[in-house]
Parts: structure tokens; sequence; C-alpha cells
């Protein structure tokens, strides 16, 4: 009997196919563990060895995947070999094989201390908390003698549902295989979410009920409404398939420049994360690079590095986009990105915390040597990279990061990601080349929501209209000053969003670059005066799916009446 479930958006399409849960995980039972089991005192130096050697092995083959993928996928992956071998869980497990537990149980018991702890913090630390749990999953197997946990190889083309799904197990995925990904829990902005984006895979999250399904079970996803239909219509169901298809393929004829209908130029620019990423980006039909996060080459460092190697891994991305435009955010660390480097005291909540541009300004001798390397690859490139700020909240921080940048000959602008910057952006514009929205922090802040928590995923959609008014707030200060306005959070891999977005005045849109085809596409059938339309829809609504709604309606009006016209 078909049933229609409906979860939170987050990767448009439409595909059909088995469902497939991924392969259990170990069995943390007492008996398996072999919790209650004394181990002998003259044993237990040698079980602590063998607790720190799979915790190693973990890490290794975490790291060697992390050099076989690019972008936000490496990033997270190294991030997650770096829990394996964090000092705090292992010490912590150590204390307790010390005492006479045995390396399985101490795994599970300090993973139990540790989850409790970045749960009662909340925000992204609460985020970490299925990155530990896989990772004690990963080091159980690894003593138990048992296979990697993860999700298993399809035969056929199938529907991956998750509770949850770690980034090291999305990381993973092969799209020919895994042809779409619903999970029960996480938000649209989650790690997970932006890893499918990137594989270009419809996803939907947060959707109830999803554990009554069976593997096997056909179902029908559909990314761009978030609905879930179990068991459908065959015709019907392979019907729309067919149209998406055919959509599809029209997308696929994309190939830029970035420009409404009536000519109004929109540029369609890459996320990327290194030089391996940008080289992979000019593959699709985007413009340039509109962030460029500069954290890969800083994560699990045991020592900053050095300006001649900052410099040559920017310089990979400059001769990857030899002459376009390319935008590099400094470093985003801290929260749930921490510098071993750096001695940062705990925090009761990271996410409003030392992070971002607060950390360079406890260690300013950060940012100036990543300044200096900038610069320096910069010299004698076809590009001069243009450079933003993260988390600033003020009109004086903007300026102080501005003075440097000039100082070094390049182009100054900032992130907007702080609800007070979004309010003062006529101010902070006032001090800067240009700014860009990180609409993934600027909805999470806005809403007073954490990204990761399903039950408030609604809230973490960036349609909500308190953060389109935000927007246009910060795109009518670039307006009124003549000044670049882009967005460069997961929004802009949105078509719909996308047109709204271009409507409220950005000028740029910059997100994975699997979906620059699709965003082209769509805004390329549209006039400006459409886009407006739409923008104005949305921003007369009080919840996001009414905003999406709204705005999807006036551009399919737009449509019906442009090919009867034809």
């Amino acid at each position: 009997m078909t049933q229609i479930l409906t979860g939170t958006p987050v990767v448009g399409g439409v595909a059909l196919g088995p469902a497939l849960w991924p392969g259990h995980r170990p069995d943390h039972s007492a008996e398996a563990l072999g919790a209650g089991v004394e181990i002998a005192e003259e044993q237990r130096a040698d079980e602590a060895q063998r607790f720190t050697a799979a915790a190693a092995a973990v890490a290794a083959r975490l790291r060697e995947r992390a050099s076989q993928n690019t972008g936000v996928a490496a990033e997270v992956l190294t991030a997650t070999a770096g829990l394996a071998e964090d000092r705090g869980w292992i010490g912590a497990a150590s204390g307790l094989i010390a005492k006479g537990a045995s390396a399985p149980s101490a795994a599970v018991a300090a993973t139990e201390q540790f989850a409790a702890v970045f749960t009662k913090l909340g925000g992204l630390m609460a985020e970490r908390v299925t990155d530990l749990n896989d990772v004690r999953d990963r080091v159980l197997a690894e003593l138990l003698g048992l296979p990697e946990p993860g999700v298993p190889t399809p035969d056929v083309p199938s529907v991956l549902l998750a509770d949850d799904l770690a980034p090291a197990d999305t990381a993973g995925l092969d799209p020919a295989t895994t042809i779409a990904l619903v999970t029960r829990l996480g938000g649209p902005t989650s790690h997970t979410a932006i890893i499918a984006r990137q594989l270009g895979i419809p996803c939907v999250v947060a959707v109830p009920d999803l554990t009554g399904i069976g593997s096997g079970t056909v179902i029908l996803v559909d990314g761009t409404t978030g609905e879930i239909v179990v068991e459908p219509d065959d015709a019907t169901a392979r019907a729309r398939v067919d149209e998406h298809t055919r959509q599809a393929a029209l997308v696929a004829g994309w190939s830029g420049p970035g420009r409404t209908a009536d000519g109004t130029e929109v540029a369609i620019l890459a996320n990327v994360a290194d030089g391996s990423s940008a080289r992979a980006a000019t593959d699709h039909p985007v413009e340039g690079v509109g962030l460029f996060r500069t954290e890969l080459a800083f994560l699990e460092r045991a020592d900053e590095p050095s300006v001649e190697e900052q410099a040559a891994i920017y310089r990979e991305v400059l001769d990857a986009f030899g002459g376009r435009k390319v935008v590099i955010r400094t470093l985003d660390a801290g929260s749930d990105k921490p510098l071993r480097f750096v001695d940062q005291p705990e925090e009761a909540n990271p996410a409003l915390g030392v992070r971002g541009d607060r950390i360079a300004l406890a260690h300013p001798e950060i940012r100036a040597h990543q300044l200096d390397a900038i610069a320096r690859a910069a010299e004698g490139s076809e590009t001069s990279p243009w450079v933003m700020a993260p988390m600033i909240a003020s009109p004086a921080e903007a300026a102080a990061f501005a003075a440097q940048v000039r100082e070094r000959g390049l182009t100054a602008g900032v992130m907007i990601e702080v609800p007070a910057a979004a309010i003062l952006a006529s101010a902070i514009l006032a001090e800067v080349d240009f700014v860009s929205i990180g609409t993934n922090d600027l909805t999470q802040y806005t809403m007073a929501a954490d990204r990761m928590s399903a039950d408030l995923a609604s809230l973490t959609d960036p349609w909500q209209p308190a953060v389109l008014h935000l927007i246009a707030t910060v795109a009518r200060a670039g307006r009124d000053q003549r000044k670049p306005v882009g967005v460069c959070g997961e929004a802009a891999a949105d078509p719909i969003l996308a047109c709204v977005l271009v409507g409220l005045g950005v000028t740029s849109l910059s997100s994975a670059p699997v979906a620059a085809a699709a965003v082209g596409a769509r805004l390329a059938g549209v006039t400006r005066a459409t886009c407006e339309n739409a923008a104005a829809a949305a921003l007369a609504t009080a919840d996001p799916a009414a905003a999406r709604a709204a705005a999807a309606a006036v551009l399919e009006n737009e449509e019906v009446r442009s090919a009867a016209s034809r």
C-alpha cells in the first residue's frame, strides 16, 4: 500500500529504487565487549597497547580515504581521523583499561563520556557525536576482528536509508549505485548533507517513521519537495523519473556564463578546499571560486604550516582558475575544527565562542602569516585573489581586517554569517570591497537552532523568511554602495532559491560545483523581474515551506507563459 512521508529537502532530484540500510554495527552487549571481566594487572599494558593500535589503524584508514577525496569530503574525513587519535578520548579509555576494563568496553565507556559532554555543549560540538560513535564502532571492529562497519555496496542502484550517517560513510558513496539518500535525523546544513550535495545525489533529511521501511522496499525520493513515496504506483513513479531525466538533460546542456533570460549577469562560482577540488571544479560550468576554504591546510597539524607551505597550496587553486575570480576565506577554525597548535580553553558553547576571526584576534600571527602566504601565491599569477574573513560581527572588525589585506595589495571582503553583521551591512560594506553571505551559519544563528538537530530541521532551513529578510538587507546595502554581494552557503545550490537570491539583489552564487549547471540553467529561463517577484512572494510568507511554495509558483507561472508564447 502506497505511503507518503515528508522530510526536509536538501539536494534536488528524483530517484526510484529499492531501500538499502547500512550493515549492522558491532555488538555492544556486555558479553561481546568483555564488560565485567577484569583484565589481569600484568596484561593491562598490553590491552592498552591493543586499544591504541586499533585506534591508530582506524585513523590511518580514514586519512587514506581523505587523500582519495577532495573538498569537504577530504576535510571531514581528516577531522574524523583526528577523533580516532584524540588524546582526551584515548586517555579516558586507557585510564579505564588501567583499572581492569577490556579494550572494547573501555572504548564504549570513554565514548559515552565524551558524547555526553558534546551533547551538553550543543551546536556544532553535538554534531560530532555521530562522528565519535562512528570512530568507536570502527575501533571496536578492529579490536574484535570484525569487518569495518559502514555502508554496503549495493548490487543494484539503491536508495540508502539511515537514522544518520557519519561523514566517513557519506564520503565513500558511489552515485552510480547509491542514487538517493534519506535520513531520519540530521539537518539541511550538516556535513553529511553537504557531501551528498557535492556528490549530486537527491537527499532528504529529518524524515520521521523511516524505520518502518524494510530493505528492498521500492521507494520514490523527491529531493526537491522532500517527499518520500513508499511502494508508489509504478507508472506514476517512472513518469516522474522520466520527467526529471528530461530536465536533467536540459541542465546538462547549460555551459554558462551565468545570467538571467534578460541578460542580468550572475556569477556562478564553486566552493573548493584545495588544489585537487579546484581542478575537479573546472570540469563544471563555473566561472571561478566563490569560497576557497583554507582549513584543510591547518587541520591535524601539530604546528602551524609555514608561509611557504601555505603559499604552495593557495597557488594550486589560483593556477586551476588562471585569470578568473578566486575568493579565499581566511582560516575558519575553532568550535568543531580545533587547532592542535593553539591552546584553546574549553568553552561552554564553542559555536558562539572563539572561532573564525576571533582566533585571529587572539593569535594575530596566524592571520599575518596566512595573508603573507596568499600575497606570495598571487605573485606572478594571472589571478589577483579576493580575501575575506569569517565570523565578522562589527564594522570595526571589518575595517581592521581590510587594512591588513590592502597592505598586501589584495581585495578585501568579509563573510556575513552573524545577524549583527547583516543588520549593519551598510556600515560594514563601507569598510570593505565586497561581502559574501554564509547562509549555513547565518540561518543557524538567526534561528537559534542547532543545525544538526532533526527536531529543529525546519528552523535551519535556508528558506526561513527571517533569513531571507536579512539577506535582502545585505543585498540592498550592496546595491546602494555598488559593491558585490555573494552567497557562498549551500542555499546557492538550490535552483529555486537561487532565483530568489538574485531577486533580492545577490550578484554571485557559489556552491558545490555539481550544482552549478542546475542553478545556471534555471536562472537562464527567467527574467530579473520574475526573480524579484519570486523574492517578494517568499518575503511575504511566515514559514519556509510557504516561502518555497510561493516562489516556485511565481517561477512556474513564468515558465508556462514563456512556453505559451513560443
